[in-house]
């Protein structure tokens, strides 16, 4: 009898992370779903088949509980997990000198440390399983940065740094590193800034002329990269577009970008 393949996805009580869970457990994998919405993560689970699915509260910053938690998803999926989905991440919109320390500090730990933690806790075993694949969750804002989105920006190109060398590294023990790379994605995380009175990021992406991409189109282009070659994995005409001018027209998008 085969045996179900397995993937812990973070953030997965919304957003991608929904997308994502579903699109795999499609293919009948076992869905690990963590997050530190739990409400999220049961409207997650109701949507996928009985008994492919288990629910792990998570606050990605707690190294302990990364732990626990990839403990607690191994027992249930016989030991497997062939796919590790750092996906949780917060937005922060504004310019620079206006973000507070304490906003600073939530991109940082949630989105290039957690998933440093992530990868870090994975590790023993995405290598016990053969075939396996690190998938992180970075951003086109990691093909050239954004104004306004400073240090969303910077976080993003962590992960991709990361995303690089841990390709090198893995690549001899047969843990594949994919990095997705989609532009403005219509995800609850751009319904708006906390605390700000602005429109929301959505209202300002939409008046922009920029088309946001379906979640599902995210879902298809991560269940791609899994079973692909490509470590960098462009989702999106928008995220194409910049990737082509980042790399051939540096200083042409420069001048654009600043108006």
């Amino acid at each position: 009898m085969h045996e179900p393949r397995a993937i812990f996805i973070t953030g997965g009580g919304s957003g991608i992370g929904r997308a994502v869970a579903l699109r795999f457990a499609a293919e009948d994998w076992l869905v690990g779903i963590a997050d530190i919405d739990e409400a999220g993560m049961v409207e997650t689970a109701a949507q996928l088949p009985q008994g492919h699915t288990s629910l792990h509260l998570l606050d990605v910053r707690d190294r302990d509980k990364w732990d626990r938690s990839l403990a607690e998803f191994a027992k249930f999926s016989g030991g497997r997990l062939d796919v590790m989905f750092n996906n949780a991440g917060i937005g922060l919109g504004g310019p620079f000198q206006h973000a507070a320390k304490h906003e600073i500090d939530a991109l940082i730990d949630i989105n290039l440390r957690g998933m440093m933690y992530g990868a870090h806790a994975a590790h023993p075993y995405l290598a016990a399983t053969a075939g396996s694949c690190l998938l992180n969750m970075a951003s086109a804002s990691a093909l050239y940065g954004s104004a306004g989105l400073a240090v969303y920006s910077a976080t993003k190109y962590g992960i991709r740094g990361l995303s690089e060398a841990l390709d090198v590294e893995w690549g001899p023990s047969g843990i594949k590193v994919r990095c997705l790379f989609p532009s403005f994605v219509d995800t609850p995380m751009l319904a708006g800034t906390p605390g700000s009175s602005e429109d929301s990021k959505r209202d300002r992406v939409l008046k922009s002329g920029a088309k946001l991409t379906p979640v599902e189109e995210v879902a298809q282009h991560a269940w791609q990269a899994v079973h692909g070659s490509r470590l960098h994995v462009l989702v999106g005409k928008a995220a194409r577009s910049l990737a082509f001018k980042a790399r051939w027209r540096p200083h042409k998008l420069r001048t654009v970008v600043r108006g």
